[in-house]
């Protein structure tokens, strides 16, 4: 009898549990929420069910009219995707699966794949929940994928079905978030500790690095820090580009100011290894309840340094910042100690990317090898849980690419509808594996068709990088692991002399920028020999050589509801065909000034790094 009682309580229990594999029905919890207009009309709460790739929405706009909600992409609106619904004066419903044809017009779905379930209107919102597949077999539909998702809202004043651009917005959200900072535990003892620049005084200058030596808590013994958020200033909010936190080794000699971290004194740009980031789009970041970073240990830094990116592009004066990171830490241990490998590619003028570049692909590579002998200890298996990626502004999508063996493992994250403006921390749908002697590749697709000039590698809004944080457990001391290709072979193939890496980088700008010249140095990067560099915490650097390998795209699986047309490259079994769109360009963002290659050789200092960097290759 107790076992049957007991029997039937745990069977109880399980059905009442939330679970990824459940349905999400008309009256269940939607765990995100967004407002999607800066006027806060349209409220959109969301949650998806990841097992069965359902996802479900509840828009709730301020209007007595008709409602619409779905998915649009960078370049245009034609082809987006939404559902849209109302109520009449008479109180029937009205929803339907829809895509624009033009700009404003409207046209409803030959199949209709969202599913109503709930529409009402009040005196002051008109709400709709539904729910579609992440990927239906609509030609019409977008899919809902773990990339960035430019969400589209639209509503009208009544009952008529036409797009106004008023009452029209795009927001690009991360829709498929595997953790929710609410379901996460809050320890009743946290303590809150900033680091910050306090009355920096930015100056009139396109682009600034400001970086000052700041001390960790200082506790009697072990504590974890389990979260970071920004700490912005109102008045600076928009020059704030990045916020980076890097822990100090112990032995390192640090200098006290505030000063440029790339600029004449060397010492600014001393501790390499990330422990937090933040970047334009990011808000706060709560790490899994098993993880933190550690602190208060022999082996843990007592010093940062805090490097925060300026981007004044209206050079505007007397503008005083005080930001930083808020730190949340706990004397309650997480299970693992916390580490973040950058990698990708090196940054700094070997990089380029030619203008009027519809496409063009970067790589960086990492090979762990050397990372035990570096570290100077064995270097357990690491667990990746979470990851930040980072272009500037001609970045259209990144990912990290894992291979063993030579064998290609798996995509380890990636985003292919990277938006420059939502730059935030990200948790994997599972924890990635990676073992001593696997090798990392970092692609980064760019596009450039709005500049008449060569883009080069650097610090600079305006200028390129091609990086991604991965978060992951046991912290080891490696801090950095990037590549980047021998640019005297690149300026060979492209018909160029050189001699060196300077007259390689210098011969790019000899280089008539056709499309047929765009794709030559694309393959001539990419079939370079890459120099690896490898960094720890103490500011060890090693060198090493290796070879782009093949990216083979991901299969997908059969669409929901096997009926239709769409087709993909990476497509299993294609049965149809779907154009893809016109990329356009244009940018309503202030232009600034240009900063030629050879001042950003010298603002950076790169030519003795260059000479240091060549002579130790392997």
């Amino acid at each position: 009898m107790a076992r049957a009682l007991l029997f039937q309580l745990l069977l109880l229990t399980a059905l009442a549990a939330p679970s990824q594999g459940n349905h999400l029905g008309p009256t269940s919890r939607l765990r995100y929420s967004r407002f999607l207009d800066p006027s806060n009309v349209i409220f959109l709460r969301w949650d998806f069910d990841y097992k069965a790739e359902i996802i479900t929405f509840e828009l709730q706009v301020r209007t007595a009219g008709w409602v619409g909600l779905g998915v649009t992409n960078r370049y245009t609106r034609v082809g987006s995707d939404l559902v849209v619904g109302g109520v009449l004066p008479d109180g029937n419903v009205y929803f339907s699966d829809q895509h624009l044809v033009d700009e404003d017009t409207l046209e409803k779905d030959g199949s209709q794949d969202a599913e109503l379930q709930r529409l009402t209107e009040d005196a002051v919102y008109t709400t709709m929940r539904s729910s579609r597949p992440f990927r239906s077999c609509d030609p019409y539909d977008q899919d809902i994928t773990s990339d960035t998702v430019r969400v589209l809202a639209a509503y009208g004043p009544d009952d008529t079905l036409k797009l106004h651009r008023e009452r029209t917005f795009v927001k690009s959200i991360f829709l498929l978030q595997m953790i929710q900072p609410d379901d996460l535990h809050v320890p009743e003892d946290t303590i809150i500790h900033d680091l910050e620049l306090t009355d920096f005084l930015i100056p009139e200058d396109d682009t600034t690095y400001a970086c000052t030596f700041l001390p960790l808590p200082i506790v009697s013994k072990k504590h974890h820090i389990y979260k970071f958020e920004p700490k912005l200033v109102d008045r600076s909010e928009t020059m704030v580009h990045h916020i980076l936190v890097y822990a100090c080794g112990n032995a390192s000699t640090l200098p006290t100011g505030i000063s440029d971290c790339y600029g004449a004194d060397p010492a600014f740009s001393l501790c390499s290894q990330v422990i937090v980031g933040w970047a334009v789009g990011g808000t706060s970041y709560q790490f899994p309840d098993d993880v933190g970073i550690s602190i208060g240990t022999p082996l843990d830094p007592q010093w940062i340094r805090l490097e925060i990116h300026y981007s004044n592009f209206h050079n505007l004066p007397g503008v005083y910042d005080s930001s930083g990171i808020r730190m949340y830490y706990t004397s309650q241990l997480r299970k693992h100690d916390m580490g973040v490998l950058q990698l990708g590619f090196f940054t700094f003028p070997i990089h380029f990317i030619p203008p009027h570049a519809e496409s063009f692909m970067s790589y960086g590579l990492c090979k762990t090898e050397k990372f035990e002998e570096m570290n100077g200890a064995p270097v357990p298996d690491i667990q990746v849980y979470g990851y930040l990626l980072h272009t500037h502004l001609a970045g259209r999508a990144l990912q990290a690419v894992q291979y063993r063996n030579g064998t290609q493992l798996r995509t380890i994250c990636k985003d292919d509808s990277y938006d420059f403006n939502l730059q935030e921390t990200r948790d994997l749908p599972y924890r990635v594996e990676i073992k001593p002697g696997d090798e990392l590749l970092v692609e980064c697709h760019y596009q450039t068709l709005d500049r008449d000039f060569l883009t080069f590698g650097g610090p600079s809004t305006i200028n390129e990088m091609c990086l991604i944080f991965l978060f992951y457990y046991p912290r080891n001391n490696i801090s950095s692991c990037m590549g980047y290709p021998d640019i005297i072979f690149v300026a060979h193939e492209m018909g160029e002399e050189a001699s060196d890496s300077m007259e390689g980088m210098m011969a790019m700008n000899n280089v008539e920028w056709t499309p047929e010249n765009i794709k030559k140095a694309e393959k001539a990067c990419k079939e370079a020999q890459q120099t690896v560099i490898i960094k720890t915490i103490d500011e060890i650097v090693e060198n090493t050589t290796g070879w782009v390998p093949e990216i083979t795209p991901t299969p997908r699986g059969p669409c929901s509801e096997s009926s239709g047309g769409k087709v993909e490259p990476q497509d299993k079994a294609p049965a149809g065909f779907r154009t893809a769109p016109v990329a356009l360009s244009g940018s309503s963002t202030a232009t600034p000034r240009r900063l030629p290659l050879a001042a950003l050789l010298l603002g950076q200092g790169a030519v003795s790094w260059l000479l240091a960097t060549l002579q130790s290759r392997v």
